[in-house]
Formats: structure tokens, C-alpha cells, sequence
């Protein structure tokens, strides 16, 4: 056996790459430390490593550049911050492996807000980095010019048409929002734009503006909107206003080359305004002036990628950081805004009651005093009386709009006998439809349901519909109108405008086309599915949803005659006297809303007065970070399971998905959900576990 052992070859030990010694590379003669910030996604290795300078290297090695390092035996992308002459630690520094890319991609301006954006979320520097900066591309760097000349362009300072002040005639304190924004200096403000505003002077015009007098005091500007809709909407204004050459759109559906050349067209001077999505928020705009955020309450502004930053969050943090003025518009306010609105940060910027009066829609709660709704069961139809004549005299004069909530064709299933509704016997599911001739089948895992399937109470094979949705609303629709065009916008399918001519607009919230006459007629459908989520923002949302479909109306003005025409029906919901979010909808006073839902917070210690930690994963995982957060001074509020993480069968594994809710209490948030996140990193836990500061809370 010996004999032949002695023939077996002993195995080669990994060849490994001959590493040379700081000691032994030439260093730079000025500033040979470097301090990094290495691309990893390790919470406990949030904080700079310095390295050695090659010589070689020293001209390249620029704080803001793209560096390659040796980190933990691999090499790591990382980003140079700093250069000093002397280390503030001991012993031998490992040198740069080498620079990317000589563009100083990571200004000082963007690398402060990042750090302050972190450490609001309790993230770290790298993640925020990471949704700062977009990835290298090298194409994209030798196709876009050099640095631009110091001053660029001179603006025509010749008067708009229409002219800025014009354009905020109707709003009190718009024309000394102007004046300061063209003097340099950082106003803050809270906008409620008017409803009902022809092309020439509606929101977007409006915000192109305000951004001219920002070019024009020789300062840069940024307009961040929820979806590449707007950005169209907004480019084009802009570009006439400040000169299409001035504006870059920066969005993340560009593509890698197209994105990044934008990036590096503002970075190296070339424009001074930035329109584009949330992926805009941190564009590295030159003496920034003002920062704007449209419908900033929209649910599209919260960042998916940790450390989950709000656009509006990141924005004033930007707007305090660089001495620029901060817009925070929309047709409505969020209770965080009104929060900064009641405590003096923000200024608030209104239209007159006149200017109210004359553009907001009419709007009109079904079976709520009207005579013609003398039968009790039209106050319970999904699609009442008053609904279907607003509908029909307004594919008179043009085009209507009706608002679906959900999109899809059957939402759910109950029995016909006893209205229990149908779950799947897979998964405890939701039971709906795809189409009108698809089986029924579970929403979440897909089974399908057998036409034999009896009642779980009663024992009914009887059933009906308990939600519809955008598509099956627009089948009965083009049934109800015969003749009429059908119009269905949402999901995938979204329609970005429509013209004058009579069409029954189909559309979920968001998704509604644009109308450059107005809508003739709007009608909100199934007002309840939205008063009815499991959410703290609930009337706040399905406000905002409402008065961004009822903005679109044609307004009806403030003559007698006038206002009796019907411009806005709201169907499903209570008499708007027992419901604020109604009331307010009715009045088109959501500050009142915002101002009252504040007040109810503050008596129960909720956010945005009290910031709150979700905590999302597999139980035990969860039971783990909870108790640690208590442990810095937290307090747990309760833990729900998941309605979206339900377990796929008897397969399942038994640690079932739940959300945990603390509150802030004693402790910091943001130093101890750091604190879990580094020592979850530093044992290498596996359990996947999210931690989001203020989810879902409107701050």
C-alpha cells in the first residue's frame, strides 16, 4: 500500500498571485494615503480603509474616482474619498491595485448627501453610494465632451411666453417664490397646484418656471417626478424655458450607456437642469438652486433597494446640505409634509380662494342628495345612476374617465348563499379570475378551483363576484355605451394620451392618460377598495388617487349655471360627512386632511412624530432583530404575517414570513437598526430579514 502511495503524485497547492509589498512600490511623493470607500455590501465594514498611493498612479488618484483594492484576499471596487499625507493607523498599507476611471464621479456635494441619507435610514455609505452613482460605462465616457467652460451658456434673459410671473398669478405667494429663486436664495415650500389648468399654465409649466428663474440667478436645478410619463410631460416645458441644450432626462429605464452619458453630460458641466425619476435624486447638478419633487406623496418616490430612501427625504437633505431652494408639489400633501408645513420648514404655497373656486372640479358623492336616487339599492350600486347619466352627457362634449382601483379582470369570489368568501385549498388564497372565459384559480399560487368546489360554510357551489377589475369594468362599459371607442390603460398597457374626441377612458390610479382639453366627465369607482387598505396612509392615499383623476376635469367654474353640471362622481363610499378623506375631496382641501390626520397622529404617537422600524422575514429571524432593537431602547408595537409570503403548501418550511413594528421610543432608530445590521453582518446570519425605517408611514 505504501509502494503505491509513492506513485500517487501529491496534489499542487493553488498557485496565488504574487502580491508585492507596500513597502516595495514607489509611493507618491504628495498625499501617498488614500482613503476608500470599498463596494461592499457588509453592514460591520461600513466605514473607509486607507491605502497606499503608487506613484504611478498619483496624477489619476483624484478624491471622487473609481479604484480597484484589495479587500479580504479579492479585489473590490471602491471609490477614493480623500488623499492625506499621513495614515491614522499603524503598520504596512496595501496600495491601490488601480484606478478605473479618472472621472471624479463622486463629488463632494453628492458623497455629503449620501452620508446624511444614510445615516437618516441608518444604512450604509455603500448602498447609498450605489444608488447614487450609476455603473461605469466606457463607451459612454469617450462619447461625451470634456469639462465644459466655467459659466457655460448665458440664459436669453428675454420674458417668457407666458411669462413666469403669469404662469403663479394665482397663487399668493408665488411671485416672491420667483423673486427669491432668481435673487440665489433657498426658499422652502409646500405646493398645492390647481386643478383644472389649460396647458399653458398647469403644473408643468409652472415648474419649468420656477426653474428659470433658478438658471437665470446662474444656479442649477432638479425636478424629480414618479414616472416616465411625467418626465415627458415636464422635459418638453423645460426645455423651452431654459433651452433644450440646458436639460438632461435621467431616468433608470435609459439603459447602462444612455444613463451614464447623461450622468457624465451634467457632471462635467454641460447642463445645468436634471428631469427624471427617483434615480435623479442624487445627479451631481452643479451649484444646485432648486430641487423639486412632483406628487411627492406618490408611493413610486420610496426606493425598493436599501437603505429604502424617500425621494423627498433625500431632496430636503440635499436642499439643507447645499444651500438650494426645495418645491414639494402636488395636488395634495402628505402628513410629513404638513408636519414641516405646521413646524415652519416649509412655506405653504396656495391657490386664492377665488382661483379655487373658479378651477376645481364639482364633485358629487353618489346617492347623496339627489332626488333621482330615490331606490335605496342605487346608493349600493357599484355603477349608480348619476355615475352612468355624468358618463353619457359627457361623451357628448368629449372624452370620460372612469377610475378602476385595482387592475384585472374578477379581484375575488364569494358564495352567492352566505357571501363567504372563496379560498384556495392550497394556499388559503384569494380566489379570482384572469379573463371571462378562464377558470377560477388561487391570486396567489395559481391552483385552480374546481367548478365543483362547495361553500366552506355552507356547502354552496353558488358564487359571485366580489371585486372587479380595469378590465372586466371596460368589457360592461363598451356594453353599457354601444358605439362608443373603449379606452383601457394600466398594468402593462399604459396609454399616455388621449385626444378630444368622445372615449370611455378605462384607466387604474396613475395610470389615467392625459388630456390636453380636459375630460369632459370623471367617475371614481369602488371608492371603498381604497378607503379600505391596510395601511396607515389609507385616506391620504386614496385622496391623492382622486384628486389626481378629478385634476384632469374640465373645470365647471363658479357661475351658477355652471356649477350644476356634474364634473366629478365619486361612487361606493359613506356620505362624505362621516368620512374626512371624502369630505376633503369635496371641499378640494386636502391640507385640512393632512392637518387633521397629523393631529389624531400626534395624540397616538405615530409616524411621522414618532419614526417607526419594520422588520420583515422568517419568524425566527425576526423574533432575533426584535429583541435587539428593544434592547437599544425600542419598543415593539406588534408582529403580523405577511399577506404576500404565504406558504406555497404542505411543503412549506416552518418558519412562516411576518412583519414586526417598533417604534422609536427611548432609543435612535437609525443608530440601532445600524447597530442589528452590522451584527447580523458580522456573524454572517443567512436569514434574509429587511429593516425599513418609516415604511409605509408617509415620512
Amino acid at each position: 500500500m505504501s509502494e503505491q502511495l509513492e506513485l500517487v503524485p501529491a496534489p499542487a497547492a493553488p498557485r496565488r498571485r504574487a502580491r508585492t509589498p507596500a513597502s516595495d512600490v514607489p509611493l507618491a511623493a504628495d498625499e501617498p494615503v488614500a482613503t476608500v470607500l470599498v463596494d461592499t455590501p457588509l453592514a460591520h465594514l461600513d466605514r473607509p480603509f486607507e491605502y497606499a498611493v503608487p506613484a504611478d498612479l498619483a496624477q489619476s488618484a483624484r478624491p471622487g474616482v473609481r479604484v480597484r483594492v484589495r479587500f479580504a484576499g479579492r479585489d473590490h471596487d471602491g471609490y477614493l474619498l480623500a488623499r492625506t499625507s499621513t495614515a491614522e493607523h499603524s503598520g504596512r498599507l496595501a496600495p491601490l491595485r488601480t484606478v478605473v476611471s479618472p472621472e471624479p464621479v463622486l463629488t463632494p456635494e453628492v458623497l455629503a448627501a449620501a452620508r446624511a441619507v444614510a445615516d437618516h435610514y441608518g444604512g450604509t455609505l455603500a448602498d447609498t453610494v450605489r444608488l447614487a452613482v450609476p455603473p461605469r460605462h466606457a463607451r459612454a465616457e469617450r462619447s461625451v465632451p470634456a469639462e465644459a467652460e466655467p459659466g457655460g451658456r448665458p440664459l436669453d434673459p428675454a420674458p417668457a411666453d407666458p411669462s413666469p410671473e403669469q404662469v403663479w398669478a394665482a397663487y399668493p405667494a408665488g411671485p416672491a417664490l420667483l423673486r427669491r429663486l432668481r435673487a440665489g436664495e433657498a426658499p422652502a415650500a409646500s405646493w398645492l397646484a390647481l386643478p383644472g389648468e389649460p396647458p399653458g399654465h398647469d403644473w408643468p409649466q409652472a415648474v419649468a418656471s420656477a426653474l428659470r428663474e433658478t438658471v437665470l440667478g446662474g444656479r442649477g436645478a432638479l425636478v424629480v417626478v414618479p414616472d416616465r410619463r411625467d418626465v415627458d410631460r415636464v422635459l418638453g416645458t423645460v426645455g423651452k424655458a431654459v433651452g433644450e441644450d440646458e436639460v438632461v432626462r435621467l431616468t433608470a429605464d435609459l439603459g447602462p450607456e444612455a444613463r451614464y452619458a447623461a450622468f457624465l453630460r451634467v457632471l462635467r458641466g454641460h447642463a445645468s437642469v436634471v428631469v427624471g425619476t427617483r434615480a435623479s435624486a442624487f445627479a451631481p447638478v452643479r451649484r444646485l438652486g432648486l430641487v423639486v419633487c412632483w406628487d411627492e406623496a406618490d408611493d413610486l418616490h420610496q426606493e425598493p433597494r436599501a437603505p429604502y430612501p424617500h425621494t423627498r427625504e433625500v431632496l430636503r437633505l440635499r436642499a439643507r446640505s447645499e444651500g438650494a431652494g426645495l418645491l414639494l408639489g402636488g395636488f395634495t400633501r402628505s402628513v410629513a409634509v404638513q408636519r414641516w408645513v405646521q413646524e415652519e420648514v416649509l412655506a405653504p404655497v396656495s391657490g386664492g380662494h377665488a382661483a379655487l373656486r373658479e378651477r376645481a372640479p364639482r364633485v358629487v358623492v353618489a346617492g347623496e342628495g339627489h332626488q333621482e336616487e330615490r331606490d335605496a339599492a342605487a346608493r349600493t350600486a357599484r355603477l349608480p345612476g348619476v355615475a352612468v347619466r355624468a358618463l353619457r352627457t359627457g361623451l357628448e362634449h368629449g372624452p370620460v374617465l372612469v377610475q378602476v382601483p385595482r387592475q384585472g379582470y374578477v379581484l375575488g369570489l364569494a358564495c352567492q348563499d352566505c357571501r363567504t368568501r372563496l379560498r384556495c385549498g392550497v394556499c388559503h388564497g384569494p380566489v379570482g379570475a384572469g379573463d371571462r372565459r378562464a377558470a377560477a384559480s388561487c391570486r396567489w399560487c395559481g391552483s385552480e378551483l374546481a367548478p365543483e368546489h362547495p361553500c366552506e360554510e355552507c356547502g354552496s357551489l353558488r358564487r359571485r363576484t366580489t371585486g372587479v377589475g380595469d378590465r372586466r369594468t371596460a368589457e360592461e362599459l363598451g356594453r353599457a355605451f354601444p358605439g362608443t371607442r373603449v379606452v383601457s390603460s394600466g398594468g402593462d398597457h399604459v396609454v399616455d394620451e388621449v385626444g378630444d374626441a368622445p372615449a370611455l377612458v378605462v384607466a387604474t390610479p396613475g395610470a389615467e392618460p392625459w388630456c390636453a382639453g380636459g375630460y369632459a366627465a370623471v367617475v371614481l369607482l369602488d371608492g371603498w377598495r381604497l378607503l379600505e387598505r391596510a395601511s396607515l396612509d389609507a385616506a391620504q392615499e386614496a385622496l391623492r388617487r382622486w384628486c389626481g383623476a378629478a385634476a384632469l376635469a374640465r373645470p365647471v367654474g363658479g357661475s351658477p349655471g355652471r356649477r350644476r353640471e356634474v364634473g366629478v362622481v365619486l361612487c361606493g363610499v359613506p356620505p362624505h360627512g362621516s368620512v374626512p378623506a371624502v369630505e376633503a375631496l369635496v371641499r378640494w382641501d386636502p391640507a385640512w386632511l393632512a392637518a387633521r390626520e397629523l393631529s389624531d397622529r400626534a395624540e397616538l404617537g405615530l409616524p411621522p412624530l414618532v419614526r417607526h422600524v419594520e422588520v420583515t422575514g422568517p419568524a425566527g429571524a425576526v423574533d432575533q432583530a426584535g429583541r435587539a432593537l428593544v434592547a437599544a431602547g425600542m419598543h415593539l408595537l406588534g408582529t403580523l404575517p405577511t399577506a404576500d409570503t404565504a406558504p406555497a403548501g404542505p411543503g412549506a418550511g416552518p418558519d412562516p414570513q411576518v412583519r414586526a413594528t417598533l417604534s422609536q421610543g427611548e432609543g435612535q432608530a437609525p443608530e440601532a437598526v445600524r447597530a442589528v445590521r452590522a451584527d447580523r453582518s458580522a456573524r454572517k446570519t443567512q436569514d434574509v430579514v429587511r429593516i425599513r425605517i418609516d415604511a409605509d408611514s408617509g415620512a
